[in-house]
Formats: structure tokens, sequence, C-alpha cells
């Protein structure tokens, strides 16, 4: 089992909301409106992660050690929430989400295969880290700032933490499965190492993911400006093409670990993925 392990890595350097966060340093005068907004946001978006710990305890419901690491990871995730909705509370009160705004983001999800919502996650998480790093550079204000840090570091665990169970997929469940999950992963992997290709964020809260209410079935449409995210990314935070570059390099490396193959594009990921189409349809 992975769950012990991490259980122990995550508990030796995790942060104490109360200690670890330098309130006393906050500096008025370097917090614009438009900056505390994104605050209040990025507070709902990581509010999501309850709807996605649901679903994965439904889709991994036999697998009892991954099931097990999601106490691990719904407890930071929501911690980030908390973090920022804690510094709008000292800071910005006015902006602090209400009860109905965080549980509009409460929705159930579409059953997906596992092993593609791993790698989707995993994904996410690596874009998230890149996504919040920008942030704490854009940011003026010296508490935010070291939130965004923070929380930056935390979600390179949790891909790390990811992958680990991705790797665990290709060797420790018999040589067909595994060559699923090598399908599964190259997959998604050519989507999320494309992104640049597209004008929508490929992040996990900005896909639709409920056929019934589409296409209100994204995190980011039910939160109380659904446009924000591309404004954020576009025009503040400003990810752009370098930036995306990053995310794609790190997701194509870490593939390339995994599958023991050198990928150095998304068309070398696709053209992997589809030898292992042809070698998994019937004669």
């Amino acid at each position: 089992m992975l769950y012990p392990e991490l259980f122990k890595s995550m508990e030796a350097v995790r942060w104490n909301l109360a200690t670890d966060i330098p309130w006393d340093d906050f500096d008025a005068s370097k917090l614009s409106d438009d900056q505390a907004y994104t605050i209040k946001m990025n507070a709902i978006t990581e509010w999501a992660a309850l709807p996605a710990t649901e679903m994965f305890l439904r889709d991994f419901r036999e697998d009892s050690d991954f099931s097990s690491f999601m106490s691990i990871w719904f407890f930071e995730e929501q911690k980030h929430s908390l973090v920022l909705m804690e510094y709008l509370r000292r800071f910005r009160p006015e902006l602090v989400p209400t009860e109905e705004e965080l549980h509009k983001v409460r929705f159930e999800f579409d059953p997906a295969p596992a092993l593609e919502t791993l790698m989707l996650h995993f994904c996410g998480e690596v874009r998230l880290n890149h996504w919040y790093r920008r942030a704490a550079d854009w940011h003026t204000e010296p508490v935010i700032k070291s939130i965004y840090k923070t929380v930056a570091q935390d979600e390179a665990r949790h891909a790390g933490a990811y992958l680990r169970y991705m790797k665990r997929a290709l060797v420790h469940q018999g040589k067909e499965f595994g060559h699923q999950a090598r399908l599964a992963f190259s997959k998604i992997g050519v989507l999320m190492a494309s992104a640049h290709r597209t004008s929508q964020a490929l992040h996990p809260t900005n896909l639709h993911v409920n056929k019934a209410l589409y296409p209100q079935d994204t995190v980011q449409s039910q939160l109380p400006s659904p446009g924000w995210l591309e404004h954020w990314l576009d025009n503040q935070i400003r990810f752009d093409g370098e930036w995306e570059g990053k995310v794609s390099t790190r997701i194509l490396h870490n593939l390339s670990l995994l599958m023991d193959r050198t990928f150095h594009t998304a068309q070398d990921l696709n053209r992997y993925r589809k030898q292992l189409s042809k070698e998994l349809s019937p004669a």
C-alpha cells in the first residue's frame, strides 16, 4: 500500500494555518479590488475538492489504498479553500464566499474511466502548481503571495502522489491492466499537453462532468463569475504560451519516465497512443 508512506511524508511537511502564514505582514496598500476578487473565486474553486472526492470514492470503490489517500488529498485541498477564505475574513470580509456560493459547486460528476480520471487529476495538479506560482508573482501583497507559494507546493506534492498510483497501475495489476493504463494515461496526456491549441483552460474544474446539467456542468460555470478563469489567466496572472509550455513539458517528462519512453512533444505521445491502440485492437 502507498497510503501509509504518503501519509507520513505529507504529515512531515504539512503547514499550519495559524502559525506558518505570515498574517502580520499584511499590507493593505498592496491589495487591489481586482486581486481580492480573484482570491474569492479561487477559494470557491478549491471547495470543489468536495464533489471530486465523492467522485473518487465512488469510482475507486475497489481500491481501498487510493481511497484512503483521498483522506489526505481532501483535507489539504479543503485547507487551501479555508486559508483563502481566512485571508478574506481578516482583510476583505465583504468578499468571503457564502455557504450558498460554496454549495453550488457541489454537484454529482458522471462516472468516468477511473484510470483516465487519475491521469486527468495528475495533470490538473501540475497545472495548478504552475497557475499558483504565477499568481504568487502577480500579487503584490506579501501575505497572499506567501499563501499562493504554499498551496503551489502542496499541488506539486499531490501530483507526485497521483504519479505513484499511476506507476502502481502499470506494474502491480497484471500486464493486460498495465496496457490499458498506458493507453488511458497517453490518451489524457495528449489532451492535457496540447492545451496551447485550445481556447479553454484545461483543468478538471473547467471540464464538463454531468450530461444532465449541460452546459452548466463545470465547476467554473457555478461560480458567481463563470468567466473569471480565462480573464485571470490571460489578463491578470498572464499565463502565456511560455508558462503553458512549462506545464506540457512537465507532463511529458513524467510520462516519459513512467512509460520508459521519450516524449518531446504531444505528437510523440499521440503516436505512442495510436500504437498502443492498435496493439489492443482485436486481430
